[in-house]
């Protein structure tokens, strides 16, 4: 087991324990990665608690996201892979399963819509919380390929940034250079979700 690997292992394994306290990712839900500099990726094993992960729950994956080591990644590493492909400065991807984001894509159709809200800073290229941005929803789909060329063929037209997207029913995916930066981005995505439950909420 190389260095880094080990390195990024313990960095998704810290996560799963500060998004599990969190109530991000319940039971075994929620996949998480991170691209090292050969290119490989460190990724969940499939069916893991991800509060309480260890350096044997963390394999190895090839860009195409085929296994390594003989072991089954998650169900949705094509979605990393497709993350990974897209955006070059990606390093980690975290999806966790939270209330507010679950509950959030049922109500919402195709995509939320985040305006004027101070925390925007909190993502890449945005200073000002005069901003806006889209995060998309896409239909939960057990067919991974589809879905991910779902979202794919989506980032082909946007020529805004994508910072995440939501799976209706089932939980969001952002990105980030590291880990620090995909982390913040959980939280802010998660922080802006509620404010949107509570702003819909309140006028009803």
């Amino acid at each position: 087991m190389s260095i880094e690997f080990q390195q990024r292992s313990n960095e998704l394994i810290n996560a799963g324990k500060q998004l599990y306290t969190m109530g991000m990712v319940p039971a075994t839900s929620g996949n998480f990665s991170a691209r090292m500099s050969d290119g490989t990726i460190a990724i969940t094993v499939s069916g893991r608690h991800k509060g309480k992960l260890t350096s044997a729950d963390i394999m190895r994956i090839n860009s195409e996201g085929e296994s390594l080591d003989g072991r089954k990644s998650s169900a949705e590493t094509l979605l990393h892979v497709q993350i990974y492909k897209r955006f070059s400065d990606a390093a980690v991807v975290l999806h966790p399963h939270s209330v507010n984001a679950t509950v959030l894509s049922r109500f919402c159709e195709n995509k939320i819509n985040l305006q004027d809200y101070e925390l925007l800073k909190a993502f890449p290229g945005i200073d000002t919380h005069e901003s806006s941005i889209d995060v998309p929803i896409f239909d939960n789909d057990q067919n991974i390929v589809r879905l991910a060329q779902r979202v794919d063929d989506y980032m082909n037209t946007m020529t805004a940034a994508v910072h995440g997207y939501l799976i209706a029913g089932h939980g969001f995916y952002t990105w980030g250079n590291n880990i620090d930066d995909a982390l913040r981005h959980v939280e802010a995505f998660e922080f802006l979700f509620e404010c949107e439950i509570r702003r819909r909420g309140m006028q009803k």
